[in-house]
């Protein structure tokens, strides 16, 4: 995964902050602010760490 990558997910869950997860691959989690569960958004990754990656909403 990479930065500005673009991708469409499964809102699967709902972090602490309130941002929706999406699980993508084994282990990785895709934080996407302003989601709720079910919805399956087009996002665009705007930071990649380690085992985790977050994004925003390009299109629901």
């Amino acid at each position: 995964m990479t930065e500005g990558e673009t991708l469409r997910v499964q809102i699967e869950d709902v972090g602490d902050q309130g941002d929706g997860l999406a699980r993508v691959g084994p282990g990785y989690v895709v934080f996407v602010p302003d989601t709720e569960v079910g919805q399956q958004p087009l996002v665009r990754v705007t930071t990649v760490r380690e085992n985790v990656a977050f994004a925003e909403v390009v299109e629901q």
